[in-house]
């Protein structure tokens, strides 16, 4: 059975719907504990710590208060001065375990970070083509960068604070309802106000920060945009363009950067106005018991010191709150990546067609890279074992599209396509990879030796030595190419290949795909930036290839087509053979160009 196609996936991370991209902090918390559940003895351990810091807190107001009843009231001075040792030790112990537990979340925020970028660049090793054809490299670079630095932030630094602020204010509030319910119950009425103040902003703390991490993605995006093509924009002399650009996505950044400061410190004043009204009720509401005679002057001291506990971290948590509102934010724009799944996955229970003679075949084939919008409608057509085909056609017409679907870069949104019999979606990657030959005409090359390019993705000769390989490549007929660089193989290529003309980057390539043997040699105009004696060398390898190996050629410069023993011509999402070479001219000088 050939299998369902998959559905096309939505994978613009910025136009997701609000639904998709919206998460309740219990359920994004949730989430970023379950990817960090291998800290959780740090994490109790740490807990522990605070917990312990906020009981040895909350013994101070208590013996201070009691100092003043017992001894200072009594002018017991010695006592006094035993008092003063008690809390002194009390103070050290908390101080202690103060910076116990901040060594440890720093190095667990530390741990944070590291494991959510491995987690992200992992992912996005596994997702399709399509999807970084939906989302700009800028704004995924600030997802990896920025958005995990605003959880690790958050972890190191605000995380324990926030748990130990509540921890005192629960502390100090269960004192307060014990020295004096009524007392109590109307000192925390302002706090009750608080929640319902915090429950009713924070959802728009958190949207204004999220705008403000898609915006700094959006400059990011632009910047990289004007340093990967500096070269045209001198060229054609548009710097004014490009800083235009650049000024509106930063002005962007700008505005929405005073947004989320202005949302991220709306809890403050608040907080600030109501712990103040609690501290005044404290004061007259004491006062008034002290003069009914059912209150000491030591537990007011006391009174008002827990009431400072309790309200203290209560601003602390405004500031804490937004934080965690910022980090949420950012771990929303992290888990829309994390989510994500590849609609490039392995189908289960798919045998081959042992009857099936084409390497490569096309079965009511379509595809398109937006839904709607389909670039090939209802292709059928067979390659044979060791034939060389060309694919030619007007710009636009989905020869490359036909090349990428061969190389499994995107799946057919319906129908199928075979490999040796075999549907192409049984394919391990692995197993897949070893079977083909891609060349490009602007091959990927990064940094090292042309040896290491060579040699990427090629787990058959990673161990030879130079001179092993070197023999290899005299074997391949290709030692002739190694001559065009300065130094051969120990040719330094620098990233992106901007050491290297474009022509030798694709020398580069074309030796990198001959030597993996493939079964499929797909060539993409591979030779256009290549002088026509190269050209000639490199179509004398080829025709050394072994006899099994399938050559897929596209190319507008027609002398390259000239001997392969099938042309088809590919336009309008539509292929169809071309017959000779002189009727493809024909097909490419008068048929209808898609539009």
């Amino acid at each position: 059975m050939p299998g369902k196609a998959p559905v096309i996936m939505n994978y613009n991370l910025n136009a997701l719907s609000e639904q998709q991209q919206k998460t309740s902090a219990y359920t994004a918390l949730k989430g970023l504990l379950r990817l960090i559940a291998h800290e959780k003895n740090n994490l109790a351990l740490a807990t522990v710590a605070i917990v312990l810091n906020a009981m040895l807190n909350l013994l101070g107001p208590f013996l201070i208060g009691y100092a003043i009843d017992h001894y200072i009231a009594q002018k017991q001075y010695h006592g006094l001065l035993v008092f003063s040792g008690i809390l002194l030790v009390i103070y050290l112990l908390a101080l202690f375990t103060s910076y116990f537990q901040t060594q440890l979340t720093g190095s667990i925020g530390q741990r944070l970070l590291f494991t959510l970028r491995n987690a992200i660049f992992n992912k996005l090793q596994v997702l399709p083509v399509s999807f970084f054809h939906a989302n700009k490299a800028g704004d995924l670079i600030s997802r990896v960068n920025n958005d995990t630095d605003k959880l690790n932030t958050f972890f190191s630094q605000s995380l324990m604070q926030f748990i130990g602020s509540i921890v005192i204010m629960t502390g100090a509030g269960i004192f307060l309802l014990i020295i004096n319910v009524q007392l109590g119950a109307a000192t925390l009425i302002p706090a009750l106000l608080i929640l319902i103040f915090t429950r009713l902003v924070s959802p728009w703390i958190k949207k204004r920060n999220a705008v403000n991490m898609s915006a700094t993605g959006g400059m990011s995006a632009r910047i990289q945009e004007s340093l990967n093509n500096f070269k045209v924009i001198v060229a054609f002399n548009r710097r004014d363009y490009f800083r235009q650009r650049f000024n509106e996505a930063n002005r962007h950044n700008y505005t929405t950067a005073i947004g989320a400061g202005l949302a991220s410190n709306t809890l403050l004043p608040v907080y600030g106005l109501l712990s103040a009204l609690a501290q005044l009720i404290v004061l007259v509401y004491g006062i008034h018991l002290i003069a009914a005679g059912s209150f000491s002057i030591g537990l007011l001291v006391s009174y008002l010191a827990y009431a400072t506990q309790f309200y203290n971290p209560l601003r602390q948590l405004a500031t804490l709150w937004a934080s965690f509102q910022v980090a949420m934010a950012g771990w929303d724009r992290i888990s829309q990546i994390l989510s994500l799944n590849t609609n490039l996955a392995v189908a289960e229970n798919i045998s081959a067609e042992p009857d099936s003679t084409a390497v490569v075949e096309f079965r009511n084939v379509h595809f398109g890279y937006t839904e709607g919008r389909e670039i090939l409608h209802n292709i059928n057509l067979q390659l044979q074992k060791g034939k060389t085909y060309a694919f030619v056609g007007p710009t636009g017409g989905g020869k490359t599209t036909t090349a990428s679907l061969i190389a499994r870069l995107y799946d057919p949104t319906s129908g199928t396509i075979l490999l040796n019999g075999k549907n192409l979606r049984a394919y391990q990657p692995e197993a897949l990879s070893k079977k083909l030959g891609f060349i490009l005409q602007e091959p990927f090359l990064f940094t090292g030796t042309v040896q290491d390019n060579i040699l990427y993705g090629n787990e058959q000769y990673r161990h030879y030595s130079n001179e092993q390989l070197r023999e290899v490549i005299k074997e391949a007929g290709l030692e002739s190419l190694l001559t065009i660089f300065e130094n051969g193989l120990l040719t330094n290529v620098s990233s992106g290949g901007e050491s290297i003309s474009l022509g030798q980057k694709q020398l580069i390539a074309f030796v990198r795909a001959v030597l993996r043997n493939p079964d499929i040699l797909i060539l993409d105009e591979a030779t256009a930036n290549i002088d026509t004696g190269t050209e000639q060398l490199l179509e004398e390898i080829l025709n050394k290839l072994p006899a099994h190996t399938t050559r897929i050629i596209i190319a507008h410069r027609l002398n390259t087509i000239r001997n392969a023993d099938e042309i088809f011509f590919v336009n309008a999402g539509e292929i169809t053979r071309a017959g000779s070479f002189n009727e493809a001219i024909d097909k490419l000088l008068n048929d209808k160009r898609v539009s």
